[in-house]
């Protein structure tokens, strides 16, 4: 049987030294010739305690072992996002749940198509567990995070080279590579943690406000349940409520095939731009007990890496926020406008639902705090007023219109002034008018002929010559 180097004692044999064991498979399984362990671990500032090192290795062997193939280990996130998933009530979804989500979510396709121009999608209602939620929405939480996942990650394994003593980097030689492994498995592990704190949160596939999966319409029973509880009101208004929100999420993005990809490459654009705080990660790399790897996914979660914004982030953040308000306020206003004479507690859901998106709950709060982004629409209310106005004035369809292009959207002006918007867009619109007017009299020559009927000629001078000389007339006589 192989011994287990991490095992101090194995079976009748003598009990060895886990950091020796360790250190002697990192060299291939040559010895360490005059190197004492004990000075060495004294050196890293590891214990010299055989039976918390060999604790230690166990927990740090998968992290230091695995191979990814970018600075994050996405297996990990996965693996530790299905863990917490199912660290608490997760039960599988039953055939009479799905039934009815998929039941309530034809409905709630039918109140909307009386508020709105866009067709139904035509998509299956489906019923998911937490953990199907982690599985169907990591692809695009990977796309999402990656960005700044990455410069995380590389930030890590920097920090924690650049504070291992020299006697650790001289004996470490070739297998450098594991620090970078266990940087991007340490972040890795922390964002799983977050996204499958999340999935005990959300109650369907757009509840944050972005299609985290392509072309479905889902809602969590679970999660709808516990949404629910302290509510005193009926649990199939809920449902009803929280399907038509989802339906109308679902209705947008799919007739609107540009506004997924506009917002997940505006939330791209930011995260591209953020900008670690080295300072911190060395100051954590320092004071870090490797004896206790909790630690370092503790101050994970409480924002240490978090990362800096830049003046220029802030502009894109700002956008990104509206692009998000007007998504979550076009919701907004058309589930109150399907609900509000079929659910006699629409008003009151409609508030909890408010209040919600605009804060944000404690899995939420660890998200933004790891990655530094906050998918809460801020003015959501603000976007709601402004959607209202434009149907007030333009109806149903004219409002709709809005969605075809992402140039006609409204901007954070507008949502400070929504009776306003169309003024302000018809100046805008005249003010273009005239510039592809005056782009057109140039490319057809207008402008010179204009300026040759507006210069003098020397036909029409009244007889003057360059000094204003007179000329004389046939007779010799020179006229004035």
């Amino acid at each position: 049987m192989t011994s287990n180097p991490l095992n101090p004692s194995n079976g009748d044999e003598e009990p060895k030294d886990p950091l020796a064991e360790m250190l002697k498979n990192l060299m291939g399984g040559q010895g360490m010739g005059n190197i004492d362990p004990a000075e060495l671990a004294k050196a890293a500032g590891l214990p010299d305690d055989p039976n918390l090192l060999a604790q230690m290795f166990s927990q740090v062997q998968a992290m230091m072992s695995a191979t990814s193939e970018g600075p994050v280990n996405w297996q990990l996130a996965h693996e530790n996002a299905r863990r917490v998933a199912a660290s608490g009530s997760d039960p599988s979804v039953t055939a009479r749940q799905s039934r009815e989500i998929d039941d309530a979510l034809r409905l709630a396709e039918l109140w909307l198509d009386q508020v709105t121009g866009l067709p139904a999608t035509g998509l299956i209602g489906r019923a998911w567990s937490r953990a199907e939620w982690v599985e169907e929405t990591l692809g695009t939480w990977k796309r999402l995070t990656e960005p700044v996942a990455n410069s995380i990650a590389k930030a890590l394994s920097a920090a924690m080279t650049e504070q291992m003593p020299e006697e650790m980097k001289a004996m470490m030689g070739g297998a450098s590579s594991m620090l970078h492994n266990m940087g991007g498995a340490i972040f890795g592990m922390q964002l799983g943690q977050a996204i499958g704190a999340l999935s005990a949160d959300v109650v369907s596939s757009t509840d944050i406000g972005v299609p985290l999966a392509d072309l479905e319409m889902a809602l969590l029973p679970a999660n709808v349940a516990k949404f629910g509880e302290g509510l005193s009101l009926p649990e199939h208004d809920i449902l009803l409520f929280l399907a038509v929100r989802e339906a109308a999420h679902a209705r947008l993005f799919v007739q609107v095939p540009w506004l997924r990809g506009h917002l997940l490459s505006a939330i791209e654009a930011y995260a591209q731009g953020i900008h670690i705080d080295t300072s911190k990660i060395e100051e954590l790399a320092r004071d870090l007990d490797p004896s206790n790897p909790e630690g370092i996914q503790e101050a994970l979660s409480q924002g240490v890496f978090m990362p800096q914004r830049t003046p220029a982030q802030e502009q894109a953040l700002e956008k990104l926020e509206t692009a998000l308000a007007l998504v979550e306020g076009w919701v907004d206003e058309l589930t109150a406008a399907a609900t509000e004479k079929l659910l006699p507690s629409a008003a009151a859901l409609r508030e909890t639902v408010r209040r919600r998106r605009a804060t944000g709950g404690p899995a939420e709060h660890a998200f933004s705090s790891l990655v530094g982004l906050e998918l809460r629409p801020r003015r959501l209310r603000e976007a709601a007023t402004l959607w209202a106005s434009l149907k007030d004035e333009r109806g149903i369809d004219g409002r709709d219109a809005i969605w075809h292009h992402p140039d006609l959207l409204p901007t954070a002006e507008d949502l400070d002034d929504p009776k306003g918007f169309s003024e302000r867009r018809k100046l805008a619109e005249a003010s273009g008018t005239e510039v592809d007017d005056a782009l057109l009299k140039l490319l057809s020559g207008g402008f010179d002929e204009s300026a040759a009927e507006d210069s003098p000629s020397s036909a029409d001078d009244g007889g003057t010559g360059d000094g204003g000389e007179t000329t004389p007339d046939e007779g010799g006589t020179p006229k004035a």
